[in-house]
């Protein structure tokens, strides 16, 4: 398998998503790290777009619902190089309907080498790294694309 390097900016583009029984532990972490994450491009599935950014007062672009296919959709950002943070607030205990989504959107965002949280802990790691504030260079796998555009349109080569 081929690979190339590519440039993470300084200005992140962050996936916020969690599961209904998560939603709260989000919100909680959310406002308790609002000035960290204001810098940075937000964007959420459906439900918890609109709850963060009603309770938070961020701007948090709004994606399709997780179960409707929000899950793939980030997936597919992440693929094209338009996400480079996922913070995942899911539930291990319950059963979802779309715990397959799921399970595709943790093993892309591994296949393309991005930063990814399930929880509390590890998304307070990724927020308190020196890397979290500047840019820095990530290999990840050539699917071929000859030029890669982030959410802001800059070119990752």
């Amino acid at each position: 398998m081929l690979h190339k390097k590519i440039r993470i900016p300084e200005n992140k583009t962050i996936a916020l998503v969690a599961h209904d029984h998560r939603k709260d532990d989000l919100l909680k972490w959310v406002s308790k790290n609002k000035d960290l994450l204001k810098s940075h491009t937000l964007l959420g599935t459906g439900n918890t777009a609109g709850l963060l950014s009603e309770r938070t007062g961020l701007r948090v672009q709004p994606l399709i619902s997780g179960p409707l296919g929000g899950d793939q959709q980030i997936g597919a950002m992440i693929s094209e190089g338009k996400i480079d943070i996922l913070i995942f607030f899911w539930d291990p205990l319950e059963a979802m309907p779309h715990d397959p989504d799921v399970k595709a959107l943790f093993r892309i965002s591994t296949l393309y080498n991005i930063a990814l949280a399930t929880c509390p802990t590890t998304a307070d790691y990724l927020l308190s790294s020196p890397l979290y504030q500047s840019s820095y260079e990530v290999e990840i796998v050539d699917n071929g694309q000859t030029l890669y555009k982030d959410c802001q349109g800059r070119k990752k080569s």
